[in-house]
């Protein structure tokens, strides 16, 4: 029997590299804080959109955002940008 046949097959996995986002839709965030508000982390913690603060904040641009935010999270998807933007509101990348 060949010593490659013989040897156990082990693969790579990239789980321990990968980077794991809480996602967050603009939709959610315009039902939970007022016009004005400073949105964090912390906050979007407080307001039971994300579980922990262990994974790092990504919002995705599904739904409608009326109300002007300033919002800081470790990532925006172009839509979400657009519409924080549109709105008259800030997005600070963490």
């Amino acid at each position: 029997m060949p010593l490659f046949r013989r040897v156990p097959k082990r693969g790579f996995s990239n789980s321990d590299f990968r980077t794991d986002y809480h996602v967050v839709n603009i939709g959610d965030l315009e039902e939970r804080f007022e016009s004005g508000a400073h949105v964090t982390p912390e906050a979007i913690l407080e307001a039971g959109l994300i579980r922990n603060l262990r994974n790092k904040v990504k919002v995705l641009g599904d739904g409608q955002l009326t109300k002007k935010l300033k919002i800081e999270a470790s990532k925006f998807s172009k839509s979400a940008e657009e519409k924080i933007k549109g709105a008259g509101g800030e997005a600070i990348v963490v």
